[in-house]
């Protein structure tokens, strides 16, 4: 049987109100340390699950340097009272553990690889949430997040059920499932703001989501992914890393990084949790200027492809309806009509600012498309140098020195 981990990276935050300052990390909604948060919910959720034959890492994720020790604290105190009722095995990983990784590698001639690990930025926490189950000698690693709970006691058997077989001969090595919102069902719901209307995020969303979830077969080659429920194969996360050029949606940007070197992510209709997650923090502004920014960078690394040994042309079209619609050529029309509708929304409301920073969002747009860099190439560079360091950490020795890093709480 494969040694499964199951991976919750958990984002915390300065105590309310002054809960975000210039220069933290940007999170949808990381908890506040003074509030009570979610993760000891989904950790006891995990009492559904029939099969007990998996292991349990969580991430501790500050958003700023200055209150690392209060977040681990936090992290472990709450791992140690779920501990108490669940029969599993279970870790925490920090900024501490994190330093302790890279002296060791340091030590061990590693060190010009410890830029890769970081516990700052969506994709970066991802890497690491296969990067430690990777030293534990997983072969599964289970991405979930700390605002969802388990329903369905079969979900670890769905999980694992072709993970690593072939579905009309294609090696299934990561299988995406879906979320249930807290209203129930599968879809978003329908935006009411003109702005969010314009963008149309939500509307591909939904197409996205009913062909894909809402209907048979239950296996499909999927264009998109959710983080927080997402299986992943060594044999998969072992060759491909996420990409920290990417400001968010660091899932989705993961299956076109699968696609470019040759792996295909199925989704699973039937894989689900619940999806629980408290209001966002960041203003309607940010996160439009965050979801730009983003689409534009993967429509480059879409563009910018050259034809490398290992990898494998992919096209917009490949990932349509969501997110293939914001990779195309109509992408800035798109984020004009929604920045100008968002700043008219905000003028309505009195907040002169925010207008201003909705329309900053054009401007962050048109710097990015006169020198988007080269995001296609960097992937490359990242994806040879993710390889060496995962292939290096396997020796034995080393492997048991940087597995001392991750803590039993």
């Amino acid at each position: 049987m494969p040694k499964v981990a199951l991976v919750i990276p958990s984002y915390w935050s300065r105590p309310r109100p002054a809960v975000w300052q210039p220069g933290d990390a940007v999170y949808d909604h990381p908890t506040p340390l003074d509030a009570q948060g979610t993760l000891l919910r989904t950790l006891e959720s995990l009492n559904v699950l029939a099969r007990r034959d998996f292991e349990v890492i969580v991430l501790a994720v500050p958003t700023a340097a200055e209150i690392t020790a209060a977040v681990e604290a936090r992290v472990n105190a709450i791992v140690r009272r779920a501990a108490t009722a669940l029969d599993l095995p279970m870790y925490t990983f920090g900024p501490s553990q994190l330093q302790q990784v890279r002296r060791t590698l340091e030590r061990a001639g590693l060190g010009p690889f410890n830029d890769l690990l970081r516990l700052r930025g969506y994709a970066n926490v991802r890497n690491l949430c296969v990067f430690v189950p990777h030293l534990l000698g997983s072969d599964v690693a289970v991405l979930i997040d700390d605002d969802e709970v388990f329903e369905d006691p079969a979900f670890l058997d769905k999980a694992l059920e072709v993970l690593g077989h072939r579905i009309d001969g294609t090696p299934v090595y990561a299988v995406a499932g879906h979320y249930r919102p807290p209203e129930g069902g599968y879809r978003i719901p329908e935006p009411r703001e003109p702005w969010e209307r314009a963008w149309g995020q939500v509307e591909h969303m939904n197409a996205a989501f009913e062909a894909f979830i809402g209907r048979p077969p239950r296996y499909k080659v999927t264009p998109f992914a959710f983080g927080g429920n997402l299986v992943l194969h060594r044999e998969l996360f072992t060759r491909v890393p996420f990409d920290p050029g990417v400001r968010r949606g660091e899932d989705i940007d993961y299956v076109i990084n699968a696609r470019i070197f040759g792996f295909k992510v199925f989704l699973d209709r039937t894989l689900a949790v619940r999806h629980l997650p408290p209001p966002k923090t960041h203003p309607a502004w940010r996160r439009l200027r965050e979801d730009v920014l983003r689409f534009v960078y993967e429509r480059e690394k879409i563009r910018g492809q050259t034809g490398r040994p290992g990898t494998v042309r992919v096209r917009p079209e490949d990932f349509d309806p969501y997110p293939g619609a914001f990779l195309k050529d109509d992408l800035e029309l798109k984020a004009e009509r929604a920045a100008r509708a968002l700043a008219e929304a905000y003028r309505r409301e009195g907040d002169p600012e925010g207008a201003r920073e909705a329309l900053r969002t054009l401007e962050r747009m048109r710097a990015a498309l006169e020198d988007p860099g080269d995001p296609f190439g960097d992937l490359v560079r990242l994806q040879r140098r993710w390889v060496r360091l995962l292939a290096a950490v396997e020796r034995p020795g080393l492997r048991r020195a940087l597995a001392q890093a991750i803590t039993r709480p």
